[in-house]
């Protein structure tokens, strides 16, 4: 954590809690060292799913080669934030009105997910006889046994709702390449194919390898140029430890050796979690410090309907605690004794969770702020705001 985070979150006011705080210029560092570990023919789009905030998005501009984005909405909203990058449409179920919205736009590449959705695709251009849009088609591989089971989160190698089976998408290339009914408007590039999250870089280079393999072999089959590989994103974070971060720079001499067997060829990938978590905490204070047949909890401003990070993976937030000396009133000020504390939030379920027994907690007094730590993926955007509606977070963004 940066001094200038601390001090701003030491010197919001009560009333203005909970808050997101974001360093921005940490954000950008972080983007551009990712980005000067991976070779040339590497393109860097950021998955915006995991955080779109829009000075976020704006924040990573220069870094990035573009955006990948899953939804109508996104589309939108990105575009508006960052008007001049390329944006890559993915994700299963797009509807036929976001497909024409896309078109409209100029998305940059399409990740096509089934065989009906290269049809609407093909429907939607042929209103507009003189446009052609750049496909890959996503594919969901089988990967070498054991390859994707220490993942907590799979997208691929096993039955799943994205994307196409290996034979779908032979299916698929035959309406494209070679001269194929929909391949006048629908121009063939290659292969996506986005398999898990939360794999380290060993594990990423392995099955990025297979994907590649698997769409050489596709591409020389049906006689079409191969000139681009998605294999996704999923980039390990560890949030038990978060000084334990991905390693950028074995990643990309991995790929260069890849790129070197394969001439003329462009990989991409898209990162979202591991580009952002660690550029904002979560800041709140205590409420309360009780005990519960023996056991001590913390209950802090907000919780899971603002960070719904650790509900959803099941672990404990790290956090560091920002002492507050001043206690104003009268009464004894509740305190944890006990060496440990759960961290609950203000709802009423008891998986109101953001850090359960933690260490971190002990002396923790009511009045005390908390920081919450790698809030930067995955946590505003995807809570269930509305849950017994209590307040929103504030939002500050520091830049310096």
């Amino acid at each position: 954590m940066t001094e200038s985070v601390r001090r701003h979150a030491a010197a919001l006011a009560s009333d203005e809690l909970p808050s997101y705080v974001y360093d921005l210029a940490a954000l950008g560092d972080h983007a551009a060292a990712v980005r000067a570990a991976l070779p040339d023919r590497v393109e860097l789009y950021y998955a915006a799913k995991a955080n779109p905030e829009a000075p976020v998005l704006a924040a990573l501009r220069d870094a990035v080669d573009g955006y990948e984005v899953s939804s109508g909405g996104e589309l939108a909203h990105v575009r508006a934030a960052v008007p001049d990058a390329p944006l890559a449409f993915g994700g299963p179920g797009k509807t036929p009105a976001e497909i024409a919205a896309a078109v409209e736009a100029g998305v940059h590449r399409w990740h096509v997910e089934s065989e009906q959705e290269l049809h609407r695709l093909a429907a939607v251009l042929a209103q507009r006889p003189d446009t052609v849009v750049d496909v890959l088609l996503r594919v969901n591989l089988p990967v070498s046994t054991g390859a994707l089971d220490a993942v907590a989160l799979a997208m691929g190698g096993r039955p799943t709702p994205f994307g196409l089976d290996p034979d779908r998408a032979e299916a698929c290339v035959r309406l494209l390449a070679g001269g194929g009914p929909l391949g006048r408007q629908l121009r063939l590039r290659g292969v996506h194919a986005h398999l898990a999250s939360g794999l380290a870089a060993a594990e990423q280079l392995a099955v990025a390898e297979q994907i590649v393999d698997w769409s050489a072999a596709l591409a020389e089959r049906h006689g079409f140029p191969l000139d681009e590989v998605n294999v996704g994103g999923g980039m390990a974070v560890d949030y038990e430890d978060p000084a334990a971060r991905f390693d950028w720079t074995a990643f990309g001499e991995g790929l260069a050796k890849l790129l070197d067997a394969h001439p003329g060829l462009t990989l991409r990938i898209e990162p979202g979690r591991a580009l952002t978590a660690y550029c904002s905490w979560y800041v709140t204070e205590v409420l309360d410090v009780k005990r519960s047949h023996g056991e001590d909890f913390a209950v802090v401003r907000g919780g899971t309907h603002h960070l719904r990070t650790p509900a959803t993976r099941g672990h404990s937030q790290p956090f560091e605690v920002l002492p507050v000396d001043a206690w104003p009133h009268p009464w004894p000020r509740p305190a944890v004794t006990t060496g440990r504390a759960t961290l609950a939030g203000q709802l009423c379920t008891p998986k109101d969770v953001l850090a359960r027994a933690a260490d971190g907690a002990n002396g923790l007094r009511t009045a005390d702020r908390v920081l919450f730590a790698m809030a930067g993926a995955y946590a505003w955007n995807i809570s269930h705001h509305e849950f017994l509606m209590h307040p929103r977070p504030g939002f500050h963004y520091l830049d310096d």
